[in-house]
């Protein structure tokens, strides 16, 4: 709930989840990405509108992240109303991908925790590059625990928007801080026995040593995220789509499988060999909570799933996307998404402070983490004409993570997947090889018989 600040407006501590992330991203991971590429250079002055509306519209994004470290707390605190938002411009010689890599691994809130004092950062910061051939990037770097991916796609269409229809066009505008997830929890939802949890805390635990892993390049702390993009055009997009339409699956479980195949292709294994991954399924919890919060609603609303499956050589893509998504609706049905969302918090903060919990020291939690709703969005003339080449939302991945995060789209009817990774715990070479046969997998198995 918030309440006044010392300095006038509004903030209240963060929840569980969100103190989560607020360990998580001084160590490299949940530094949220949302960049733009245009052909022509942005206004600076409605730029700095839009961001500006944006702010006064949605006060999480003009907060500012607090850590008391007498308290050992974070709060977000955010004033009554912002000043006119600061925005860097600089050059850049480099190719728009290796610019969202940069952001990723820029990190104003490394010192959070740092010097035994209490330190504020702004949950957002705006960046315009001079990239090469006439080029521009927009890039809005976020706090991953004041902005998830449902969130971030709501403000990519509204910046969007607002750069199109000048700063007078109405976006949704929202009252206070909002609610931390676990106070929106439905009553009953997140309830779990004594004895279950702490049995589900030492199987996750022990678990994890048991999961089959990628090949790690180098072991100890990485130090950076990188990204490798997976593109797939528009036919054989469409039989991908029809053949999990048909089988009453989604998208993200296909993905998921192609993921493991691939994971254990790169082995050379006997076909008899099992192996088990695991898999973290990230789910948008809005419709689910009490109020029920639309997408508008910015913050960090989503829950993780874990489960693992044991795979043989020879597996056919479509039964192991069926396996998933069948123990995922499972999962679902059983409530998991709410009851075990304290446990894998309490994890997650472990294993940022216990690297050696995991194989190598390395921070690996799973082998693929995906969102189990793939965005979708349309180019028009709308975006033509003020020069939108391309754009990308994403998040690093390099604290306490998986190998490798997923972060789908379907755009003008392609996939088009965002695909983050930890280095050099994996190399670019590795990972792009990997991607690569993730993609061979799911053309070869939806390809006409």
């Amino acid at each position: 709930m918030s309440t006044p600040s010392p300095a006038g407006g509004t903030s209240r501590p963060v929840g569980g989840t969100e103190y989560s992330w607020c360990k998580a991203v001084p160590s490299g991971t949940g530094i949220s990405i949302l960049a733009f590429l245009f052909s022509k250079p942005p206004d600076p002055t409605l730029l700095q509108a839009a961001i500006h509306k944006l702010q006064n519209n949605h006060p999480i994004l003009r907060s500012k992240l607090r850590y008391d470290p007498s308290t050992n707390a974070y709060s977000f605190v955010t004033p009554c109303a912002s000043p006119a938002p600061q925005i860097q411009t600089s050059d850049l010689a480099q190719p728009f991908d290796l610019t969202i890599e940069h952001e990723m691994n820029t990190n104003p809130w490394v010192n959070s925790i740092q010097n035994n004092q209490v330190t504020e950062a702004d949950v957002m910061f705006v960046n315009v590059y001079n990239l090469p051939d006439q080029k521009w990037a927009v890039v809005l770097r976020l706090h991953t625990a004041a902005c998830d991916r449902a969130a971030a796609a709501f403000l990519f269409r509204e910046l969007l928007g607002l750069l199109g229809g000048g700063v007078e066009k109405e976006i949704v505008k929202e009252d206070g801080l909002g609610l931390a997830i676990e106070d929106c929890i439905p009553a009953g939802k997140a309830n779990k026995p004594f004895w279950a949890r702490g049995a589900d805390m030492i199987g996750y635990s022990v678990n994890s040593f048991r999961f089959s892993n990628l090949e790690f390049k180098e072991t100890g702390f990485p130090n950076s995220t990188q990204l490798v993009r997976m593109k797939i055009g528009l036919d054989d997009t469409e039989r991908i789509l029809s053949g999990c339409k048909s089988r009453g699956i989604k998208l993200f479980v296909l993905l998921a499988a192609a993921g493991i195949i691939a994971a254990r292709a790169s082995k050379n294994l006997p076909n008899e060999k099992s192996e088990k991954y695991s898999l973290t399924t990230l789910m948008d919890c809005r419709s689910l909570l009490d109020p029920v919060l639309s997408d508008h609603h910015i913050g960090f609303y989503h829950s993780a799933i874990l489960n693992n499956h044991d795979v043989k050589g020879g597996e056919d893509l479509w039964d192991l996307a069926q396996r998933i998504y069948t123990s995922l609706t499972t999962a679902k049905n059983s409530d998991k998404h709410f009851t075990d969302m304290a446990d894998l918090n309490l994890l997650m903060v472990k294993v940022v402070d216990n690297p050696s919990l995991t194989p190598s020291s390395s921070l690996r939690t799973s082998l693929i983490s995906l969102f189990d709703e793939t965005l979708v969005e349309n180019t028009n003339e709308f975006h033509k004409g003020i020069g939108l080449l391309d754009y990308v939302g994403c998040a690093s991945v390099h604290g306490a993570s998986p190998s490798l995060a997923i972060f789908d789209t379907i755009r003008d009817g392609e996939l088009d997947c965002a695909c983050v990774y930890p280095s050099p715990t994996h190399s670019r070479e590795q990972m792009q090889a990997f991607v690569d046969h993730m993609k061979e997998i799911l053309i070869g198995f939806s390809a006409p018989q």
